[in-house]
């Protein structure tokens, strides 16, 4: 059988929320890092200029 055990409260929320924040922020400037790194490599989709095929004109 599983024990179910409520959250602790008091200092435990905390922290919880503590860890929570720290982990948005790294996750923000991973990505923020990773949108940089498209933008000088110029791999990005946003900035995508690529032509359609030409159509053949032979009917």
């Amino acid at each position: 059988m599983t024990r179910r055990t409520t959250p602790p409260k008091g200092p435990a929320q905390g922290t919880r929320k503590d860890r929570l924040k720290a982990a948005l922020k790294a996750n923000m400037a991973r990505r923020k890092a990773q949108a940089r790194a498209r933008a000088t490599t110029g791999c990005g989709k946003t900035g995508d200029t690529t032509q359609a095929p030409e159509k053949n004109e032979s009917s």
